[in-house]
């Protein structure tokens, strides 16, 4: 055999080396890619064939939420199993005190036909909880016309002639003065039908309950024999929302008084009309204060002129996740604003990869210790004062421990790792992590907020978009006065009517009553526990 044949199959042998080399690549990264997507149907309840969920979706949740297949370390797993808490047997509570309450009284037969032949000598009383449905009212304003009338004394009569002018005379002296008439109550709409109570119910049966307007337009025609066009509900609920923007922007100069806030935002489509018929996408910012209200903030960019423009006024700790605007913010107005990370972000990251390398479960562990702690506080109702002392005396040592075990292990974790992609954030939000361990005041995480958002979520699933960009305001002021009735635990339905009752007549002056915080002070009686 000469040397070219020789050079030849050599060249086919690594060929067949390096093709055999990318396939198994290939194959490696092919099992990675099903995994992920395995993982993540499983976490969107997705997990049947026969489901299907949008690729662009997909492409979304894919890009860096769950972890490659295990990697193997030289490190032993140093930790026992994580197993779920013990389910909980429900238990039956006690119909509420202050519902309006229909006695039934069911005597037998017997006793009806002849009274006086027994004799009682106890009762026995059954619960039972029912519903009616609600209901449409029609009212009517009657306001009588009335004219005042005076009637002028007349001469004595001297003679016939004179006694008939006299008659005439009186006949005349009825003189009307002016029409009398009470004054109609102001209105929401000027020459409009919607009373408060109606135009409550479609607010919150849209924001609250998650309805679209074209299905209250149908339950309307359907249930009650109402007829309202779809377009008529929506401009009750932007005169709903013209009305309450003075008490959002209270509610939102009340907020960045505040020496504390937490923020957050989620994304929501919107229709463009300069872009028809293609959905745009608009953010909601959210922001809150632990035990106050929250505001959400409508802008059609999730860049930092957003967040930047809404707390110009604002100075104190802004607690965040790791979205890169924020420290932004931070290193624009160093003297003004501090950073606080959010814990419960780390954690998740731990959690989603532990059933891939059981290293994570430590990390898991020793955050859930930290939340025993704050779990502790909270049932022991301490103060900033307090809860400071005890997390410089017992979170810090587990803060501390956590980051020395991050620092061993970081070198001996492929960075593209679940495990190791968690650590790199951990290490990256470690200084605004720790700064809650000296601020009394500071949560351990940003949950409230994200609680706060968890209503509009929903509401993206059913009237999926918003129609314009122009009233994304809305929205941002209704979910603002609903997520603060939340937080200050009173009824929607009653605030908002007795609210937009009492709008159209009320001074400027007298708007401070009317935030969720006073009124909910104002009706003791309509307050419900709020958990955190």
């Amino acid at each position: 055999m000469d040397a070219s044949a020789e050079r030849e199959i050599s060249q086919l042998q690594q060929t067949v080396e390096n093709q055999t080399a990318l396939i198994e690549s290939l194959r490696g990264e092919n099992e990675v890619l099903r995994r992920k997507i395995d993982a993540i149907l499983k976490r969107f309840g997705l997990e049947k064939k026969s489901e299907a969920i949008d690729p662009a979706q997909l492409q979304m949740l894919m890009a860096g939420l769950m972890p490659p297949p295990p990697i193997a370390g030289s490190l032993p797993a140093q930790t026992q199993r994580v197993t779920a808490a013990p389910r909980r047997q429900p238990v039956r509570q006690p119909l509420p005190k202050h519902l309006p309450t229909e006695e039934i009284l069911l005597v037998p037969e017997e006793v009806k036909q002849a009274p006086e032949q027994y004799k009682e000598i106890g009762r026995e009383v059954t619960e039972e909880l029912d519903f009616t449905p609600s209901r449409f009212i029609r009212r009517l304003y009657i306001r009588p016309k009335y004219v005042a009338v005076e009637t002028k004394a007349a001469p004595a009569p001297k003679s016939p002639s004179d006694v008939v002018s006299a008659v005439l005379a009186e006949l005349g002296n009825k003189e009307p003065k002016g029409l009398l008439m009470a004054r109609l109550p102001g209105r929401l709409i000027e020459k409009g039908f919607p009373g408060a109570g109606l135009m409550a119910h479609v607010v919150i049966s849209k924001y609250e309950d998650h309805l679209p307007l074209f299905r209250q337009e149908k339950i309307f025609r359907e249930r009650h024999g109402v007829k309202i066009a779809r377009q008529t509900l929506a401009e009750w609920v932007a005169q709903a929302a013209f009305w309450l923007k003075p008490i959002y922007e209270l509610i939102k100069k009340q907020l960045l008084a505040r020496g504390y806030l937490q923020v957050d935002e989620t994304p929501i489509r919107y229709l463009d009309p300069d872009q028809p018929g293609k959905a745009q996408q608009g953010y909601l910012w959210v922001y809150g204060a632990p035990g106050g209200d929250v505001v959400f903030d409508w802008q059609t960019s999730r860049g930092k002129e957003a967040p930047a423009q809404f707390l110009k006024e604002f100075k104190g700790t802004l607690q965040a996740d790791g979205y890169g605007v924020y420290p932004s913010l931070v290193k624009d107005r160093p003297e003004e604003l501090k950073l606080a990370g959010c814990l419960a972000h780390v954690r998740r990251d731990f959690f989603e990869v532990v059933k891939e390398d059981r290293r994570a479960a430590w990390f898991v562990r020793q955050i859930a210790h930290l939340y025993g702690i704050e779990k502790r506080l909270r049932q022991k109702r301490a103060g900033p004062a307090l809860r400071a002392a005890v997390r410089a005396a017992e979170s810090r040592l587990i803060l501390n421990r956590i980051a020395k075990v991050m620092e061993l292990w970081v070198p001996q974790v492929l960075p593209q790792s679940g495990l190791g992609k968690a650590m790199a954030y951990a290490q990256g939000q470690w200084p605004s992590l720790l700064r809650y361990l000296n601020d009394g005041r500071l949560e351990i995480d940003n949950n409230l907020i994200e609680n706060a958002i968890r209503p509009t979520a929903l509401g993206k699933k059913n009237f999926l978009f918003i129609g314009h960009p122009g009233a994304g305001w809305y929205s941002a002021v209704i979910y603002s006065i609903l997520g603060s009735c939340r937080r200050q635990g009173i009824d929607p339905h009653a605030y908002l009517r007795d609210v937009l009752q009492r709008l159209p007549n009320i001074q400027t002056t007298e708007l401070s009553q009317l935030t969720p915080a006073a009124w909910a002070k104002a009706n003791k009686a309509n307050r419900h526990p709020v958990s955190r």
